[in-house]
């Protein structure tokens, strides 16, 4: 039996929480092979592939969204609302997730570490490309036939850095 110690209000909830120490995924995406704890999880994910954004932004920017939650976020972008604040320094966040990884910082926390070379960060995708430099995937490609950067690049905003040297794009002037 597998306890963390987190306590639920509802059976339901505790029940739920149990897969994630047994690894129970009993939902799977038919179309990529993708597992889930919730039906409703299945079926959000489900949108990734149907392409439907169903959460319309209604500022009049014309994004819309998978979830709720993303337009919620999103949202904040136009109201400017900044609702979690460091306690630290003040600085303010329209996400939690910004203010977790921002309070960091002060803490020195670093909570995702190389298995291969014990290398710790603060963020999760800064350990997923750090890993890349071990393993050598390499799997954004520019799609140029002629161009000698074939081996590709760890970081979607590399590849698209070295696109503008096909667009001839220089969107930073000296003023």
């Amino acid at each position: 039996e597998i306890q963390c110690g987190k306590n639920f209000t509802r059976k339901g909830n505790l029940i739920l929480h149990l897969k994630i120490h047994t690894g129970e995924k009993p939902y799977l995406c038919k179309q990529c092979g993708k597992s889930f704890i919730q039906k409703d999880d299945l079926n959000r994910h489900t949108r990734v592939h149907t392409g439907e954004k169903p959460s319309l932004c209604k500022q009049g920017c014309g994004k819309s969204f998978i979830q709720k939650h993303d337009l919620t976020i999103h949202t904040r972008i136009h109201t400017g609302e900044n609702p979690y604040q460091c306690k630290q320094c003040g600085k303010m966040f329209n996400q939690k997730g910004h203010l977790t990884i921002h309070s960091r910082i002060h803490t020195g926390e670093r909570p995702y570490q190389c298995k291969n070379c014990g290398k710790a960060f603060n963020q999760k995708i800064e350990l997923t490309l750090h890993m890349r430099a071990h393993t050598g995937e390499r799997p954004y490609i520019c799609p140029c036939k002629e161009c000698y950067k074939c081996f590709g690049y760890i970081a979607l905003s590399y590849l698209r850095l070295h696109q503008r040297v096909h667009t001839g794009e220089k969107p930073y002037q000296c003023k």
